[in-house]
């Protein structure tokens, strides 16, 4: 008996595709293609749907405005498939399982350097995304829906994304002002 996954073909397994890492040096200016594209696996059960692009438009630390956080502006496209998880953003791509292994989770590059190698163990619990970086007892990075919106927990801060409809990155929201460095980071869409 075959696996079917739609009306257009078979069902294509997260296990199918080959696991993918962040590029010597980062990907540089064009985000690269997504990874799980041709993916028609379902989301494993308790998986909070995360899956498409989110640009950074506020972030908080310790409850207060930061209005001129590196971040601001940033893009993260998210996909997911079964009980896979690629984030690509920043020059990385973080390929992961969200079963709560170490073995099955990121094992890839620091964002920073593009060279510190991280291992990091990722999960879904109760509707959150949950990545905890291997060696550092009591750090977690979380991604969550809440309305329309996706909030990422990270180390100091706290950012509210908003989705993407478009394929074209076309600048900050008008109420936020970016850095000089921000600009020249700022990812473009291949052709």
């Amino acid at each position: 008996m075959s696996d079917v996954g739609s009306s257009d073909g078979p069902l294509v397994r997260a296990d199918d595709i080959p696991v993918s890492h962040t590029p010597p040096g980062g990907y540089g200016d064009v985000l690269p293609p997504p990874v799980l594209g041709g993916c028609t696996e379902p989301l494993v059960a308790g998986a909070p749907d995360l899956r498409g692009t989110w640009r950074v438009t506020a972030v908080e630390r310790d409850g207060v405005d930061v209005p001129d956080h590196p971040t601001l502006g940033s893009v993260q496209r998210i996909e997911q498939c079964g009980d896979r998880l690629v984030v690509t953003g920043g020059g990385i791509v973080h390929d992961m399982r969200c079963d709560g292994t170490e073995a099955s989770g990121v094992h890839d590059v620091f964002e920073g350097d593009f060279t510190t190698p991280i291992t990091v163990v990722a999960s879904y619990e109760d509707g959150l995304h949950v990545l905890r970086p291997v060696g550092l007892p009591g750090i977690e990075v979380t991604r969550r829906i809440v309305g329309d919106h996706l909030v990422w927990s990270y180390l100091g801060f706290v950012a509210t994304l908003h989705h993407l409809e478009d394929r074209v990155v076309s600048g900050p929201p008008p109420h936020h002002r970016r850095t000089a460095a921000q600009s020249r980071s700022e990812p473009r869409w291949p052709d």
